[in-house]
């Protein structure tokens, strides 16, 4: 076996676990109203434990329905009618030689008014008919609803509001922080009862233990705050409330931020060590470390642009100070890196989270002499950013690179195949795909696994399209994992690929296909405009694909998308004077809010001039002329290039061509039918 130490077993206290691959908590929405694990959700954590990993840490598992809350469709230990559920749970996981602890959570500040109480009291109408559509048509109203200031406060250690949040925030008292104690021991003995083999307590991420733990938000001055000692008592009373119900033989891993990245308004890894070591002398049975919270989002669920291990040194250090196991995720994605962490001592379980959404069989793979067949997580953020937008939905997260993620019991059909547009092909099926980007590879693979011959046409020398121009960007080469991988799994699957070939409707009429699908891709808009064939007017392909490449220069972008931001970070990177400006009120309309935070300070820090309300409206000789959209005032830039980046449209007249010639074969996938991002592609 190649990675020996990965595959080498270890206890969890007296919980021998087969490997060292734990599966991090993640929550996706695959439970139920009720806090039930349902089918979706037990064939979700299945596909995980017959993938291979010897730890399953459930998602956040609330303790409290009250002020506890943190998804509608979270899993919960709130009540003695969940043990059921979760013995169902633990007999999947069990069944495939996985162990299952349940990571068990109360959200505190971080936390919507919506929430609060709601679940609580709407629990015995979800058994009513209708009543979850009427619940979640209710929760997309939070914006509606926070407005009138009628939505009860969040809970806390003390009234400090979470800046991400931004919810109205009351502190704790003493009777409260006992209750919400004596909830956390009743959970763990419901996992007991149920079959589980331990819990972990979710002590990371800005929830509310940590923020008992941090001289940031618990700002009492009773016996729960104050000195580092009092602000451990909470997580201490917690421990010893489960050890007093459930013996000490049974396993509490603590998930532990070691470092805030407050700076000092928080505690560092100093501090966090020391929790660390307070721990152990507790009898945890294991530390599962992280760091950062809401507030500090990127310091734990990293966008792209983060290196890979990048915070190994917080494992490290805490593995030096005490003598328990530790876990960490520390943005693994290979099993090389997996194996290199565990054999240097850095750490002794590998965390892994969004690449067992990416990929359910890593470990599997992993075992194997030939591990190339992992599909690798890119670090999009589409699993979180979508299950954030789908929780008000009563809908699951995805994942970008992986159509099956929490549908899992779907098994192949017509929607992983290409997009949901066709029935699975039966046979030996003629499938002519134009394009070799991700829309097109992905739509190669699903039709090859239905055992279609597949034959993808692209009319350059190389595949991947439009993500061999973003991989480009600073911080982006990752993103042509989504690309390499797909192709390798259409090699595997005999996908013949043509390049350098413009397949047409006459080109591909004598091969008299049965399926042809159209990811052609799209092109870069370039709207009429004056000026707008000025020799030093381009479009942001051009920098991108290297034909341009100014330095030292005066650039105007216009346009603030996120290719805008990032082609203009990568140009100021090249000592460019670099002005955007965008039509919109505001910066990056859309984009989710993880990427703008990394983005932005990195502009203004080289020094770009970020402009919105502004349009442009024609490009002079020595520049381009602009209007201010809230004065109506007219100014002009001088620059040396003017560069567009004003998104892609597709080629119509391809697909008109091939529905003629085609009629009622053609299916229209990714950026040929509406530029979108790697999971539309992708998901269809």
């Amino acid at each position: 076996m190649a990675f020996e130490k990965l595959f080498s077993p270890m206890y969890i206290g007296q919980c021998e676990i087969k490997n060292r691959i734990v599966m991090e908590p993640m929550v996706l929405g695959t439970g139920t109203p009720r806090g039930e694990p349902g089918e979706r959700m037990l064939d979700y954590y299945e596909a995980r434990a017959k993938g291979g990993v010897g730890l399953i840490l459930t998602e956040a598992t609330r303790v409290d329905d009250s002020t506890g809350v943190l998804h509608p469709l979270q899993l919960a230990m709130s009540r003695d009618r969940h043990i059921a559920g979760f013995a169902a749970l633990a007999e999947r996981v069990h069944k495939h030689g996985a162990k299952l602890f349940c990571q068990l959570h109360h959200s505190g500040r971080q936390n919507y008014g919506l929430l609060m109480y709601t679940v609580a009291l709407c629990q015995p109408f979800f058994r009513i008919p209708g009543f979850a559509k009427f619940f979640f048509w209710l929760a997309q109203k939070n914006d509606i609803l926070e407005k009138t200031h009628l939505l009860p406060a969040v809970v806390a250690p003390s009234a400090v509001p979470c800046t991400h949040q931004k919810q109205k925030t009351k502190a704790l008292t003493q009777k409260q922080i006992r209750r919400i104690i004596i909830k956390f021991a009743e959970a763990a003995t419901r996992v007991q009862k149920a079959g589980g083999d331990g819990v972990e307590l979710h002590g990371t991420h800005g929830y509310l233990i940590q923020q008992f733990l941090s001289p940031h938000t618990n700002r009492r001055t009773d016996a729960y705050g104050g000195s580092a000692m009092n602000r451990m008592r909470f997580l201490r009373e917690i421990i010893e409330a489960i050890r007093a119900r459930c013996g000490a033989d049974f396993p509490i891993i603590v998930r532990l931020t070691v470092d805030e990245f407050y700076g000092a308004e928080g505690y560092g890894l100093s501090d966090g060590i020391q929790i660390a070591v307070e721990l152990e002398k507790l009898g945890v049975a294991a530390l599962d470390v992280s760091s950062g919270s809401y507030e500090r989002m990127n310091k734990w669920l990293e966008p792209m642009c983060y290196p890979a291990g990048w915070r190994d040194g917080l494992a490290q250090a805490v593995k030096a100070a005490v003598h328990i196991p530790v876990i960490a995720a520390n943005l693994t994605r290979t099993p090389e890196e997996a194996e290199r962490k565990l054999l240097n001592g850095q750490q002794d379980f590998i965390g892994l989270g969004r690449p067992l959404l990416a990929d359910p069989e890593w470990a599997n793979k992993a075992a194997v002499p030939d591990s190339t067949g992992i599909t690798r997580c890119i670090s999009c953020l589409w699993c979180f950013e979508s299950m954030l937008e789908n929780a008000w939905k009563g809908k699951c997260g995805q994942c970008a690179v992986n159509p099956r993620t929490g549908r899992e019991s779907e098994g192949r059909n017509k929607e992983q195949a290409v997009g949901g547009k066709t029935e699975a092909a039966n046979g030996k099926k003629l499938a002519c795909v134009i394009g070799a980007g991700i829309a097109g590879l992905s739509a190669a693979k699903g039709l090859a696994e239905d055992g279609c011959r597949v034959v993808v046409f692209e009319k350059e020398a190389l595949p991947f399209g439009q993500l061999r121009l973003a991989a480009a960007l600073p911080g982006k080469k990752k993103i042509l994992w989504a690309g390499e991988d797909l192709l390798e799994k259409c090699r595997r699957l005999g996908v013949e690929f043509r390049y350098e070939t413009a397949a047409s409707g006459a080109y591909l009429k004598e091969m008299q296909p049965d399926i042809v699908v159209n990811a052609s891709g799209a092109t870069a808009v370039r709207p009429a405009l004056a000026g707008g064939n000025l020799p030093h007017c381009r479009l942001v392909t051009e920098v991108l694909d290297g034909t341009l490449n100014p330095i030292g220069q005066t650039v105007v972008v216009v346009g603030s998308g996120m290719t805008g931001l990032e082609t203009a970070e990568m140009l100021a990177k090249k000592g460019n004077r670099i002005t955007v400006l965008e039509m919109a009120d505001t910066l990056a309309p859309g984009a989710y809010h993880q990427h703008t935070e990394e983005l932005l300070p990195h502009l203004e820090a080289l020094g770009a001039v970020l402009r919105t309300s502004c349009k442009l409206e024609k490009v002079t000789a020595n520049g381009c002329a602009y209007r201010d959209l809230k004065t109506g005032l007219a100014s002009a830039l001088a620059a040396d290039w003017v560069i567009l980046s004003l998104g892609v449209k597709p080629d119509k007249a391809l697909g008109q061509e091939l529905q003629s010639v085609f009629p009622g074969k053609v299916i229209t996938l990714g950026d040929a039918a509406a530029g979108g991002r790697i999971a539309a592609a992708v998901n269809g």
